[in-house]
């Protein structure tokens, strides 16, 4: 036996079966006459309408035989259908696909079979219609067409079961929306009686069924519209525009006892098949509910408007002193009243006081306005406790009456005073504690405890007002105290950093002397010293340079402690600058006679940190380390790593630091007693340490004991980003000017006559320059005018015209602007050098003047050729 394949489209076929809906049905007398018509046509003993589902084939009609299905696997009909086309077996015995098929051996005995497949809906087959004989016949091509004639017939009534289902499915919804829905529904014919009514659009309207249909559906509208009712279908189907008709509007529905209901109506116009209106559907919401809703919401719209703009607005309300005023103009639209107040509650000695922040005006005589100006100023307080406001303010009582007049708490009104019918009194309460209250009188609203309830987000929000606004008064004082406080550390510091520019003046203009002098001595070819001298010369330029020393630490602490020394944060290799710092000491380490040495460092080691800041602290910690360290002493740097930091100490064999001074290290000018010693120094070179650490990101400490020297460490970041490579360090030149080059004229404006005398002795080895010096601006212009010089330098501070006025006189005179004027002064903080290069300056030299930056300023303003 040879089972029938399955088709490639198996999975869709099976599908429009079940969609049929029609497997294991009851007997259908439609489908039995086709199947005895085609027993008699076809003199045949069995007709089967076949259906060939997954595992079976299930018969809807099988005249002739017992059974109603059999297994797929023995079908002849599943050949048919895996085919999609008719199948004639004339004799089954001589088909080897049947001849051993159990229906071919047994009882049955089927030795014919012709059958036509299902195609009821796109063209799937689904089953056939066949016929069987228990002996071998011919079967001719006229009943072949005869059988496919009634295969169609079989199609048709399949589609018609399908439809049938889906009708009546589709009437069970429309039945269950029409009785079940939570909507009125009405339906109404071309001329407005009433077709139907479902039981919401009864309830609704008060109607029994019996009343409404069969009446013109105008009985269910106002009486303003009833009469043309008609007429609005009669336009619409005369091609009128629709107004309500496929649109939907709010309207009124006419309850059965008289009274209207807002409803939305929706009405569709329904068409048969050939696009004729046949009938109206009406569709009505009851907007009841609604309605109500939004009464009661538009009456708390006004609440929420006010609490909305209270809060919301309350820093403009607030800055135009117009918050108060706000709140009781609202309150009285809120209680339709005459008459209100709001007012603070504010503890005394005796009871609480009122003080009024906005009340109605109640002016009826002049004695009566200065009254209610004392009020809304704030400069007079209520302090009765026993009138009916002070029942309020000073208990905490709700007082509500509609008789003021005979209220036992009620005062004397003076004549002329307004008359008050009710008046209502609350308390504003903070948690536990009272702290204002409102009034109101003459409101057109029941004055009770609802409406005390419903006002209660209003006395919520003035609670909260009440507190914004102190907590407002109180910030705006700290405010104020905070803006003395800081106009008094601007003038502090203001004074600070005029002091530190003004002494590092005073100080850096004799020193200018001092140390030009003694470098001049020095250096003199044409009288040379002796060693003697040299020595001597020597040691006052080496006392000057650390005086100055000291007072770029003093100004260095000052700029560090006041954030004004900029950083530049980089990648850097530690290594670099260790063997910058330990070059830049090896000198002092050799004649304090210091052995020092240094752990192995890995070459990758790089940290994120200002290069010029960090060999200052280098210098600073070994500089220390040497000075205060044992005869012959060591001094070890070591480093390792700690999390995401680099450590960096270093050790010496000093004599330690006592414990109960250790805390003192760090003070600036404190230097724990060794300013009574033979080491020099401020005492500030640690606390500027610290500061320039802690600024870059890292940490600094110590570890010391007596007798036994002290270890300084510090920290920084370690990053793995490449480290820029190390900038050449500009060599100090001895170059000196070749005198065979061409004259140029130098002017020196300068006042004072020690640094005249200075900068002539400079210039007197430079014979090409022609050096002319005077003691004012005003002096120098006049001779620029008539013999203009190449360069000029400047003093900044110089009697009548300063340096950048008359800079500025340069500049705006068109035969001078193209000098370049450069600025030498003893004003050599950082803000000096900044501003006066802004200001215009070519370059901007410091006192005390340093002989070899003016030979390079001179090389490259003069463009004058050097030689060794």
């Amino acid at each position: 036996m040879q089972a029938a394949d399955l088709p490639d489209n198996e999975t869709q076929r099976l599908t429009a079966l079940h969609a049929l809906h029609v497997l294991d049905t009851p007997i259908d007398e439609a489908f039995d006459r086709i199947t005895q018509l085609a027993q008699d046509l076809f003199e045949v003993p069995i007709a089967l309408v076949s259906l060939v589902d997954k595992e079976r084939q299930w018969f809807k009609s099988h005249s002739g035989l017992d059974t109603c299905e059999t297994s797929r696997e023995i079908s002849f009909c599943a050949h048919a259908v895996a085919k999609n086309a008719p199948l004639v077996i004339e004799n089954a015995l001589n088909d080897p696909r049947f001849v051993d098929n159990p229906l071919v051996e047994n009882t049955t005995q089927i030795r014919f079979y012709a059958g036509h497949p299902l195609r009821p809906s796109e063209g799937l087959p689904v089953g056939t219609l066949c016929l069987i004989d228990r002996k071998p016949r011919t079967f001719s091509q006229r009943d072949r067409q005869l059988l496919k004639g009634l295969a169609g017939q079989v199609e048709e009534l399949l589609r018609q079961h399908q439809m049938r289902r889906s009708l009546a499915q589709t009437t069970l919804r429309y039945e269950a929306l029409f009785n079940g829905s939570a909507t009125g529904i009405i339906r109404i014919n071309r001329s407005g009686k009433v077709l139907d009514i479902n039981p919401f659009a009864l309830t609704m309207l008060g109607y029994d069924p019996q009343e409404v249909i069969g009446q013109n559906v105008a009985m269910l509208t106002p009486a303003a519209i009833s009469a043309r009712h008609d007429s609005f279908i009669s336009d619409f189907l005369a091609g009128g525009e629709p107004k309500v008709i496929g649109r939907g509007r709010e309207v009124e529905a006419r309850h059965k006892t008289g009274y209207t209901i807002p409803v939305h109506l929706a009405v569709n116009a329904i068409q048969n098949e050939q696009g004729h209106v046949v009938e109206f559907l009406g569709i009505l919401t009851n907007l009841s509910n609604i309605y109500d809703a939004s009464q009661r919401i538009q009456k708390e719209q006004s609440l929420l408007k006010v609490l909305h703009q209270g809060i919301t607005d309350y820093q403009a309300l607030m800055s135009g002193e117009r918050l108060w005023t706000f709140l009781m103009e609202a309150l009285r639209e809120l209680t339709d009243s005459d008459y209100a107040l709001i007012g603070e509650v504010l503890p005394t000695d005796t009871t609480n006081a009122l003080k009024i922040h906005a009340i109605t005006d109640l002016t009826w005589n002049p004695d009566s306005r200065h009254l209610m100006e004392q009020l809304r100023s704030g400069n007079m307080m209520l302090t009765n406790p026993h009138s009916l406001l002070g029942r309020v303010f000073a208990y905490g009582e709700v007082i509500i009456t509609d008789d003021v007049y005979s209220h036992i708490k009620r005062g004397g009104f003076p004549p002329g005073h307004p008359r008050l019918t009710n008046y209502l009194g609350a308390p504003i309460f903070s948690g536990e504690r009272l702290i204002g209250m409102f009034a109101i009188a003459n409101s057109k609203q029941p004055l009770n405890q609802a409406l005390l309830d419903w006002l209660q987000p209003f006395t919520d929000t003035c609670a909260l007002l009440i507190n914004l606004y102190r907590q407002m008064a109180e910030r705006e004082q700290v405010t104020r105290d905070l803006a003395n406080a800081r106009d008094q550390a601007e003038q502090a510091n203001k004074a600070k950093s005029e002091f530190l520019s003004s002494m590092s003046h005073e100080l850096r203009t004799p020193l200018n002397a001092i140390i030009g002098f003694a470098q001049l001595l020095a250096k003199g070819r044409r009288e040379p010293l002796s060693d003697k001298q040299q020595r001597q010369v020597g040691q006052i330029e080496k006392s000057g340079q650390h005086l100055l020393s000291l007072i770029n630490d003093v100004l260095d602490l000052a700029k560090i402690e006041a954030g004004l020394t900029p950083l530049s944060l980089e990648p850097l290799l530690i290594a670099n600058v260790l063997d910058d710092a330990c070059s830049t000491l090896e000198a002092n380490i050799d004649a304090a006679g210091i052995t020092l040495s240094r752990a192995p460092l890995a070459c990758s080691w790089q940290v994120i940190a200002d290069y010029t800041r960090t060999k200052q602290v280098l210098l600073n910690l070994l500089s220390n380390a040497i000075k205060y360290n044992c005869i012959n002493g060591t001094v070890h740097i070591g480093a390792e790593q700690s999390g995401d930091s680099l450590c960096i100490s270093i050790t010496d064999a000093g004599c330690g630091i006592a414990l109960e001074r250790q805390h003192e290290l760090f003070e600036p000018f404190n230097r724990l007693g060794a300013e009574y010693s033979t080491i020099q120094g401020t005492g500030i070179g640690l606390a500027i340490t610290k500061e320039l650490v802690e600024r870059m990101g890292g940490q600094i400490g110590f570890k010391s004991q007596l007798g036994q020297g002290s270890t300084f460490w510090f920290t920084l970041p370690i990053t793995d980003q490449k480290a820029n490579p190390p900038q050449p360090i500009a060599a100090t030149s001895n170059e000196i000017i070749d005198s065979s080059s061409p004259a140029y004229k130098l002017l020196y404006i300068e006042d004072n006559p020690t640094n005249q005398h200075l900068m002539e002795d400079i210039i007197e080895d430079f014979k090409h320059i022609q050096l002319q010096t005077v003691a004012s601006a005003e002096l120098g212009l006049e001779i620029m005018r008539h013999s203009p010089p190449d360069l000029v330098l400047m003093d900044i501070h110089l009697p009548g015209m300063n340096g950048y006025q008359a800079l500025d006189a340069i500049q705006q005179d068109a035969k001078l602007k193209h000098i370049s004027v450069v600025a030498l002064s003893a004003n050599a903080m950082d803000r000096d050098l900044k501003y006066g290069l802004a200001a215009g300056f070519a370059d901007y030299l410091t006192k005390p003047i340093e002989i070899e930056k003016l030979t390079a300023t001179l090389k490259r303003f003069l463009a004058v050729t050097l030689k060794e």
